[in-house]
Formats: structure tokens, sequence, C-alpha cells
């Protein structure tokens, strides 16, 4: 059982980073759709002007509820795989000469994964802000920012799982070594 739960994670990881590329998707063109939707007895309408690369507009809620979304499962997706993957550390350039594959793969990997979190999330972010009810005002134009969001968010996956892969690996490969007096 132990060795299957390993898999049910990488599927867990993959499964939120992918439904929150979908979420990032799906606000984007709700934030695009500029025709009114009846839900009860509440009208929105979403009104656009656009004049280079500045925008007035009225923000859409479904494209801020979808860009919450999007974020928070991006977030726990991180999370899951950073805390069950643990701390795989390197402090010099001989650490990371004398580890192996798997433990270089893992930092690697590790700081990819950091790295298109603070993209990914900062724009579905951005996105999701420009879509709250107290902006209606003129700025910046945020075209494809959930969209883009959404994209980093399936390559987040991969490498979330790819982290948690080759550091649990890493510690296997470090407790065999171990239990073997340094013999692998």
């Amino acid at each position: 059982m132990a060795k299957n739960i390993g898999f049910l994670i990488c599927i867990l990881i993959m499964a939120m980073d992918v439904t929150a590329g979908v979420l990032g998707i799906e606000a984007e063109i709700a934030q695009n759709k500029a025709c009114s939707k009846l839900d009860g007895f509440f009208v929105e309408q979403v009104k656009h002007l656009r004049v280079w690369i500045f925008e007035c507009r009225d923000p859409s809620f479904k494209a801020f509820q979808l860009g919450v979304a999007a974020a928070v499962l991006l977030v726990l997706a991180h999370a899951i795989g950073n805390l069950l993957g643990g701390c795989i550390c390197m402090w010099s350039k001989a650490d990371l000469e004398g580890a192996s594959a798997n433990k270089q793969l893992a930092v690697a990997s590790l700081i990819f994964s950091w790295i298109i979190l603070a993209v990914g999330l900062s724009m579905l972010i951005i996105g999701t802000m420009s879509n709250s009810k107290s902006r209606k005002t003129c700025g910046l134009n945020h075209h494809r920012l959930f969209s883009i969001g959404g994209i980093l968010c399936f390559i987040h996956g991969l490498f979330t799982v790819a982290y948690y892969v080759s550091a649990t690996a890493s510690k296997r490969e470090e407790k065999l070594s171990s239990s073997h007096g340094g013999r692998v």
C-alpha cells in the first residue's frame, strides 16, 4: 500500500494543477464574454472599451470567482508537492557535484516549480484583481493573463510531480545507502 501512495499523490497534484489551468482558461473566456447573462434576478453585463494598451471595462464576477479558485488550487498543489516531497537542500557547488542524479533533478525541479508558481500565481492574481467589484476604472490592459496563468498551471504540475518523484527517490537512495554502510 505504501508504494501506491506516491502514485496517488502524483495523480492528486496533476489533477489539481490541471483543474487550476482549466479554471484559469475559463476565467479568460468569462472575462472576454461581452454578453448579458441572466442569473436569477441578477444581470451581469461586461462592458469593454480598449484603446491600444489601455482598457475600460466593468469587471466580470464569474471571472473573479474562477480566478480565485484557480489561484487557490495552484497554491494547494504546490504545497502538497513540496510538503510531501520533503526538503532537498544543497548548500554548495560541491554538494551539487557530489549528489546523485535524483537529488540534482529534485533541486532543479524544485527551483523551476517555484519560479513557475511565482509567475503563474502573479498572473492569476492580477487577472483576478482586475475583475474584482471595486475595479471599474480604466487602466492597463490585462488581456490574456488568465490564459497564460492557466497554461503555467499545467507546466507547474509537471515540475511539481517531477520534484516529488525525484525527492522521494533521493530519500530512498539515502536510506538504502545508510542501511548498507555507505555502499549502494
